[in-house]
C-alpha cells in the first residue's frame, strides 16, 4: 500500500526551501511524516515515494486546490509554501494564471509571506476625531453663528465619536453613536450607510453578539457587495455561530477581492474547508460501499511484495489437475479450503470472491486459517476498510506458531496503516518489530525505507534500501527507491555535485532494470525537478510501454505537458485516457477537477471530484477530496452573488 508524499488531507503542503521555481522531490510539510493518502494507492508499495502513485498530495493536502490567483505565477522561492508534485506541474515554469487552487494552492505562501493585509482587521473605519455623540440627542453645531451641518456631516461626526469610544473600549458607547449615525445617514448614501453598519458590527464583535455582527456586516453588504471589511468580518461571525458554509462563502469572496494576499482570510478558508471535508467525510464514510479496485492497481499493490506467502501461485499439488479444461476454466483446488479456493480465485482475477472465501477458511478454522486471515485483512485494505482490516493483522501478529513471514507482512501492513492515519509511532514500532522476528525478510527494509524517507530520516532510509539490496539484490523497486532517496538528499543541500550523482544513480537503475517501471516514474520525476522536460516526457513513454493499464503514469505525462508545453489540450487527452484505461482512478478525477476549476469550468470540476470521493479508499483521503469540491462550489455561490470570478487558464 502506498503512502503519498507532501499532501494533507486538505491538500495544502509546504515545500522545501529552494529556489529556481522548482520543488523538493516529495518533501513532506515542515520535513514531519505527512500524511499519507488512501490504502492503497495507486501503484503498488506499501509504502511509496513513486511520482506515480500520487505525489501529492499530499495528501497534501491533502486544499491546495480550488481556488485562482489573480496574478502570473511567481517562482517558489525560498521559504515559500510549496505544492504537491502533480500541482506543480500545472505552475513551475509556465506563464499561465492558476484557476482552482490558489486560494488553497498558495494559501501557505501568502500567510508565510504575511501578505498585504496580514494585519488585524479589528478598527472601525473613518477618523476617529472628537464630535459630539449625546444618547439620541444628535450633533450639534460648534456654536452660534455657524451654519447648520449636513444630515450627512451629522452622521459622520456621530461615526468619529463612535470610533474614539471604540479606540477606548467602550462598545456600548460605540454602539449607541454608529446607530445614531445611521439614523441621520441620508438612505442614498450607501458607501457612508454601509461604513456605518461594518462598523457597529466591528463594536458588536468586540461584546461578541455574533447573531448581531452578521445581521450588521449583511446590511453593510447589501449597501456595497464588494466591502471586503463587512464581509471578512461576516465570515468569522458565520464560524462562531457553525455556519460553515456561508463562512466559506464569505471568505471565498474575500480572497478573491484580495488577490488571495491576506493572511487572515487564507487561514480561515483553510481552517473552514477543513472542518467541512471531515464533517461530511466522517458521515459519507460510514454509509461507503465498499469498492474493489481496478486488477492492474491489485496486481501493481502485490508486486511490491517479494516475501508474501499469500501472494504467491498456487503449488503442484494444492490443484487437482495442474492443467486447464476443455473450457478453460482453472480446475478445482484439490482440498475443500476456502484459502485455496481464494487463491485460486486470485489467480483467475476474481476478486470479489476472495473475502468470502477466506472467511469461510478462518469460521471453519482450517489449517490455512492464518493466510486466511491476512489474505482477508489485505482485501479489507484494498476496498478501504481499515477498520474491518486491523482485526485480522492484530491476530495474525499475535499468533506465534504462524509462519513468520505472515506475521512480518501483517506487520508491515499495519504500519502502513498506521502511517496513512497519521500514527507515525505505532508505524515505526510495527516496522522495526518485523524487522526483529524476520531481519532476512528483504519487504521489512524496503518498506520500512520509504517509510524513513516520509519521517525526513533519510540516511536510515538508505541504510535500510541497503540491506533490501543485499539481501535481495534484484530488487528493482529498492534500487530505484535508494536513488530516490539520494537524490532527494542531495536536491535539499546546496552542492550540485551530489544532484549530479544521484542522477547519474537513476540512470544506471534503468540500464540495469530496463523493465522496472518504477525506475522511469522515479527519474522522471527527478528530471522534473530539474526542469528537464523532455527527457522526463521520455521516461512517463517508457513507464506507458511497461505498464500500459497503469492509468496514472498517464495523468503524470498529462500534467508535464502543461507544466512543459503549457499545453492543456495534450494534457486533459492523457487524463482522459487515464480514466478510459482505468474508471476507478481517484486520482485521474480529482486531477481532471482540479484542471476543471482552473478553467473556470465549475460544475463540471464538481462533477469531477464527487466521482473521486466516492472512489475514495479512506476517510482522510475523502475529507481532502470534499474540501477540493466544496471550494468549486463556494465559488459557484460567489459568482452568483456577487459577479466574482478568479482568472482561468
Amino acid at each position: 500500500m502506498r503512502i503519498i508524499l507532501t499532501r494533507t488531507p486538505c491538500g495544502y503542503t509546504t515545500a522545501p526551501a529552494g529556489g529556481g521555481g522548482q520543488t523538493g522531490p516529495g518533501r513532506a510539510a515542515g520535513g514531519s511524516a505527512c500524511t499519507t493518502r488512501a490504502l492503497p494507492p495507486c501503484s503498488g508499495c506499501p509504502v511509496t515515494l513513486s511520482l506515480r502513485s500520487r505525489p501529492v498530495p499530499s495528501r497534501g493536502r491533502r486544499c491546495e486546490r480550488v481556488m485562482a490567483a489573480s496574478k502570473p505565477v511567481e517562482a517558489a522561492g525560498g521559504g515559500g509554501a510549496g505544492l504537491s508534485r502533480w500541482q506543480l506541474a500545472l505552475v513551475l515554469g509556465a506563464p499561465i494564471l492558476l484557476g482552482a487552487g490558489a486560494l488553497y494552492l498558495w494559501g501557505r505562501r501568502a500567510a508565510r509571506r504575511g501578505g498585504k493585509g496580514a494585519s488585524e482587521r479589528k478598527t472601525p473605519e473613518g477618523r476617529a476625531s472628537p464630535g459630539p455623540c449625546g444618547g439620541g440627542g444628535g450633533v450639534q453645531p460648534d456654536g452660534p453663528g455657524h451654519e447648520e451641518t449636513s444630515p450627512l456631516d451629522r452622521a459622520q461626526a456621530a461615526k468619529n465619536k463612535g470610533n474614539k469610544y471604540f479606540k477606548a473600549g467602550k462598545y456600548e458607547q460605540a454602539i449607541q453613536c454608529y446607530t445614531e449615525a445611521i439614523s441621520l445617514c441620508p438612505p442614498e448614501k450607501n458607501l457612508d450607510l454601509s461604513t456605518f453598519y461594518q462598523n457597529r458590527a466591528a463594536a458588536y464583535e468586540q461584546l461578541q453578539k455574533w447573531t448581531e455582527v452578521a445581521q450588521d456586516c449583511t446590511k453593510a453588504v447589501e449597501l456595497n457587495p464588494k466591502y471586503v471589511k463587512a464581509l471578512f468580518r461576516r465570515a468569522k461571525a458565520h464560524e462562531k455561530l457553525d455556519n460553515k458554509k456561508e463562512c466559506l462563502e464569505d471568505v471565498t469572496a474575500v480572497c478573491i477581492l484580495e488577490a488571495f494576499q491576506n493572511q487572515q482570510s487564507m487561514l480561515l478558508a483553510d481552517k473552514v474547508l477543513k472542518l467541512l471535508g471531515k464533517e461530511k467525510a466522517k458521515e459519507k464514510y460510514k454509509n461507503r460501499e465498499p469498492l474493489m479496485p481496478s486488477p492492474q492497481f491489485i496486481k501493481s499493490y502485490f508486486s511490491s511484495f517479494t516475501d508474501d506467502i499469500i501472494s504467491q501461485p498456487l503449488l503442484k499439488g494444492e490443484k487437482s489437475d495442474e492443467d486447464k479444461d476443455k473450457e478453460g476454466e482453472a480446475s478445482e483446488v484439490k482440498e475443500n479450503s476456502g484459502y485455496l479456493r481464494a487463491k485460486q480465485y486470485m489467480e483467475e482475477e476474481n476478486y470479489d470472491k476472495i473475502i468470502s472465501e477466506s472467511t469461510k477458511e478462518i469460521e471453519a478454522k482450517g489449517k490455512y486459517m492464518a493466510e486466511a486471515l491476512l489474505l482477508r485483512a489485505t482485501f479489507y485494505l484494498l476496498i478501504g476498510n481499515a477498520n474491518a482490516a486491523k482485526p485480522d493483522l492484530d491476530q495474525v501478529i499475535s499468533m506465534e506458531d504462524a509462519n513468520v513471514k505472515l506475521r512480518a507482512n501483517a506487520l508491515i501492513k499495519r504500519g502502513s496503516m498506521y502511517m496513512q492515519q497519521q500514527q507515525p509511532v505505532l508505524s515505526t514500532q510495527d516496522f522495526n518489530m518485523a524487522a526483529d522476528i524476520d531481519p532476512q525478510n528483504a519487504d521489512v527494509y524496503h518498506h520500512r525505507g520509504q517509510l524513513k524517507i516520509l519521517l525526513d530520516q533519510i540516511e536510515e532510509a538508505v541504510e535500510d534500501f541497503d540491506e533490501c539490496i543485499r539481501l535481495r539484490p534484484d530488487s528493482a523497486l529498492a534500487q530505484a527507491q535508494k536513488c530516490f532517496a539520494l537524490y532527494r538528499q542531495a536536491y535539499t543541500g546546496s552542492n550540485a555535485l551530489p544532484v549530479q550523482v544521484a542522477m547519474k544513480g537513476f540512470e544506471d537503475v534503468i540500464k540495469n532494470f530496463p523493465k522496472c517501471a518504477e525506475g522511469y516514474a522515479l527519474y522522471a520525476q527527478a528530471l522534473t525537478d530539474q526542469q528537464q522536460f523532455g527527457k522526463a516526457d521520455e521516461m512517463y513513454d517508457k513507464c506507458i510501454d511497461l505498464e500500459p493499464d497503469n492509468a496514472t503514469t498517464y495523468v503524470h505525462k498529462g500534467l508535464l505537458q502543461l507544466q512543459w508545453k503549457q499545453d492543456l489540450d495534450k494534457g486533459l487527452e492523457l487524463i482522459s485516457k487515464a480514466i478510459e484505461i482505468d474508471n476507478k482512478c481517484d486520482f485521474a478525477y480529482e486531477t481532471m477537477g482540479t484542471i476543471e476549476v482552473q478553467r473556470g469550468n465549475l460544475d463540471k470540476a464538481i462533477e469531477m471530484f464527487n466521482k473521486a470521493i466516492n472512489l475514495a479508499k479512506s476517510e482522510m483521503e475523502m475529507a481532502h477530496l470534499y474540501s477540493l469540491c466544496d471550494a468549486a462550489y463556494a465559488q459557484t455561490e460567489v459568482a452568483k452573488k456577487y459577479g466574482l470570478k478568479p482568472p482561468t487558464l
